[in-house]
């Protein structure tokens, strides 16, 4: 992909970026490199290549599921102030 310095101001036109001759220059030397590294990515024969999906051959640890936690709801709402059909009741904030 080429770009050109007046492509580079349109782009920091439409993104609301004020930018100068110097910048828009830099900008579009850093941005060429960008995209001839990607074509020289893009370039190399990965048809034999297995996907992966992690960079390195690893196995997630498994824990026993197991309950940890009981439901103890009967309790809460027995200190609660007020509760009605399992639901706890709270004094209306917004008319």
């Amino acid at each position: 992909m080429t770009l050109t310095v007046n492509d580079v101001k349109r782009i920091a036109d439409l993104a609301y970026i004020e930018i100068d001759d110097k910048e828009a220059q830099d900008t579009l030397t850093q941005l060429t490199g960008i995209f001839n590294l990607i074509e020289s990515m893009q370039a190399v024969d990965t048809a034999s290549v297995e996907p992966m999906s992690h960079a390195q051959s690893v196995a997630q640890r498994l824990r026993e599921d197991r309950v940890s936690e009981t439901v103890e709801r009967e309790r809460y709402q027995s200190i609660a102030p007020q509760v009605e059909a399992g639901l706890y009741l709270v004094p209306q904030v917004i008319e």
